[in-house]
């Protein structure tokens, strides 16, 4: 007579089997988390406050009628969410976790136009006009840069603008300069940011006034 098989070997056999593959599972979730490296610090959303410091000084009322025609292009580097600083050789390096909220594209255009209108002393349209408006005075700027500093102390401006407009003789120049950002934490590249903006407008508010 033959001895019945032992069933508590069998369940021991298939326990161990099963630890071996958990043991094996939990080795290589731990090799793939310490390949992975350190997790990435959460993001931090900035955006371009809606006045510029000290905010842009008000011209006396114009009844010129200006259009900002075309929005404001901006280099193609600025269109990631990154806030992008450059280095000591130029290069554009990601500042930390910080991410813009509002892209620069959208931002840049409105902030501008609301610094324009205090620079010039009247409204400033975009397309579509209202109904019965006519420009007088049609302007496009174009930034070529407008980018973060090495060490984070500054933003760099370089301006194209033309203007023309029923009976003016067209005109066409660049403003350049660099806006001092007072500190240079985070807080205050941005604000530098939006100073550029407030500085840009009352530039060209002086040149075609």
């Amino acid at each position: 007579m033959k001895p019945f098989p032992n069933p508590w070997r069998r369940v021991s056999a298939r326990a161990r089997a099963m630890a071996g593959a958990m043991a094996a599972a939990t080795a290589a979730a731990l090799m793939l988390t310490a390949c992975a490296g350190p997790a990435l610090p959460p993001a931090q959303w900035w955006r371009l406050p809606t006045e510029a410091t000290p905010p842009v000084a008000a011209a006396a009322p114009s009844a010129r009628v200006w259009q900002l025609v075309g929005g404001v292009p901006l280099p193609g580097h600025l269109e990631r969410e990154v806030l992008q600083v450059a280095d000591a050789s130029g290069a554009l390096q990601p500042r930390g976790a910080a991410r813009w909220a509002e892209p620069l594209r959208d931002a840049v255009p409105r902030l501008l136009r609301h610094d324009l209108a205090r620079a010039l002393g009247a409204p400033v349209w975009t397309a579509p006009l209202p109904p019965g408006v006519a420009p007088t005075h049609q302007l496009r700027v174009e930034l070529l840069a407008f980018d973060a500093a090495p060490g984070a102390r500054g933003v760099t401006v370089q301006a194209r603008y033309s203007l023309t407009g029923p009976g003016l003789p067209p005109r066409v120049g660049e403003l350049a300069f660099t806006q001092r950002a007072e500190r240079d934490d985070t807080a205050a590249l941005v604000q530098a940011h939006r100073d550029a903006l407030g500085t840009l407008a009352q530039r060209l508010g002086a040149e075609l006034r």
